[in-house]
């Protein structure tokens, strides 16, 4: 279990919590495992998660199929150091003292694998950078993405 005191937790938020927020928090669980808390939601939540989206990351070695879409709550936004948008607009909360970030992704929504690719490709990159940042670890220590055990 983490320290939640000395955890940093972040918050991925897109539209349906469906696609691109998904992605971004397996690629972060897989590459930090327990020293970040990583959640994710949705302004308006879908159903379930884009199938595309989990073929993408399981090309990638990222299992998504057990993940739901979940609906954005204050409480969340709250409890996170880092809040990083996609797409949502102005549907997230805003509270002073938090890192906010909005990163420019095009939406997983309808598109075919081939589509998909570059967006997850571009997502790993994100989470490398930002996970390099929040544990302070140089980029090339780590490696590829692997599942946290």
């Amino acid at each position: 279990m983490p320290d939640t005191a000395t955890t940093p937790t972040v918050l991925f938020v897109c539209v349906h919590n469906a696609g691109r927020s998904q992605m971004a928090a397996g690629y972060l669980q897989a590459l930090a495992g327990d020293r970040v808390q990583v959640l994710s939601a949705g302004s308006m939540p879908a159903d379930r998660l884009n199938p595309v989206a989990v073929a993408a990351m399981a090309e990638d070695g990222i299992d998504l199929a057990g993940a739901e879409p979940k609906v954005l709550t204050t409480t969340a936004v709250q409890e996170a150091d880092v809040v990083i948008t996609m797409g949502c607009g102005d549907e997230c909360p805003f509270f002073p003292g938090k890192r906010y970030e909005d990163w420019e992704l095009d939406d997983p929504a309808g598109l075919d694998l081939d589509a998909v690719r570059p967006i997850r490709d571009d997502i790993k990159r994100r989470i490398e950078a930002l996970a390099a940042e929040l544990l302070d670890e140089p980029r090339d220590a780590r490696g590829p993405a692997r599942r946290a055990r």
